[in-house]
């Protein structure tokens, strides 16, 4: 049995996705299976035990003639591969179009018409699997199991160690063994998903007072480093800006040693979420029912506005940003202490 699942992003909807890949390979013991990832993504499932190889997807280079013979070179060797079962998780017309040009067997897909057709992708699947409207977005991708005569369980372990990059980590970093640490998540890919920075400091310091033994890791990526710099100054003797310091795989092992994540409505929360690691999750724009931290909906923290979930980048409503802003330090700082 050779499979190919397609999920190249992005970094939260790969770690939802993974349950598939783990109940196929529990149910397929001896199953080759294969990841189409965009390359950005790559590292986070690069050695891992479920897999037979990694096809790296980049999406720039599909509307340049340069690299049409490398994209043809990818489609030739999937080919090649002979899959039996090709699996199109990502459910847009661009991958439809490559798990179809990948000429599997069998071809499935999710069937999201309540979203429109997701760009006609259902037309190139052998089957599509309708998914239910409001189901959280783990539910949606395992809903292709059940189809494929493949049981659904949580009898898996969603993101194994790796003894390596945690070495690594320790290595780098020798104070993460010598202190709870409480990670911090100020950033977010909308401007409209992310709790105010001062907000961030004020709440740092009423943990820091109230918990002696505590300091904080604040995560996110270089584009992240000036938030993370203004929340340092909260009480810098405690604070660790790792902003753009750390690998995807270093950022998964940090999560890990951390006793609870304060996070925005990001990637970085799904790992915390599939690693077990207790959520504080500040949620406005979106809905938790569909891309809350899985396993941990009674952590999120909202505010019920006429407006929310309004799916927006941008804010329109009279008092901006206020299903944000209206959750405040105090408030998130009350209930983050009884989960400490």
């Amino acid at each position: 049995m050779k499979i190919l699942i397609l999920k190249p992003s992005s970094l939260g909807d790969i770690i939802q996705a993974l349950p598939v890949l783990r109940l196929l390979k529990l149910h397929f013991r001896d199953a080759k299976i294969y990841w189409w990832v965009n390359s950005r993504f790559s590292p986070l499932l690069e050695g891992d035990p479920d897999l037979d190889g990694i096809v790296l997807f980049e999406r720039e280079h599909w509307a340049s003639p340069e690299y049409w013979p490398q994209i043809l070179g990818s489609v030739l060797w999937m080919r090649a591969k002979r899959f039996d079962w090709v699996i199109d998780l990502q459910g847009l017309l661009r991958s439809a179009v490559f798990a179809w040009l990948a000429r599997g067997q069998f071809l499935i897909g999710l069937d999201n018409l309540w979203e429109g057709g997701r760009e006609g992708a259902n037309t190139f699947y052998d089957l599509a699997v309708p998914t239910p409207r409001g189901a959280h977005a783990v539910e949606r991708y395992l809903s292709v199991l059940p189809a494929l005569n493949v049981p659904v369980h949580a009898n898996f372990r969603w993101l194994p160690e790796r003894p390596q990059i945690t070495a690594t980590v320790k290595s780098k970093w020798p104070q993460v063994e010598n202190a709870r640490w409480i990670a911090i998540q100020p950033g977010a890919r909308w401007p409209t998903k992310c709790w105010p920075a001062q907000n961030f400091v004020e709440l740092i310091r009423l943990l820091a007072q109230k918990f002696p033994d505590v300091r904080f890791a604040i995560m996110g990526s270089a584009d992240d480093q000036p938030l993370g710099e203004i929340i340092s100054r909260a009480v810098p003797e405690r604070v660790l800006n790792l902003c753009g310091e750390t690998s995807l795989p270093e950022m998964m092992e940090w999560l890990r040693l951390c006793k609870l994540m304060i996070t925005n409505d990001t990637g970085p929360m799904h790992v915390a979420a599939a690693l077990g690691v207790p959520v504080v999750a500040l949620f406005g724009p979106t809905d938790p029912s569909s891309t809350g931290p899985y396993g941990q909906l009674e952590n999120v923290m909202r505010i019920n506005l006429p407006c929310a979930p309004c799916f927006k980048s941008s804010c329109s409503w009279k008092n901006p940003m206020e299903c944000l802003t209206a959750i405040s330090p105090r408030a998130v700082f009350e209930f983050t202490q009884k989960k400490l």
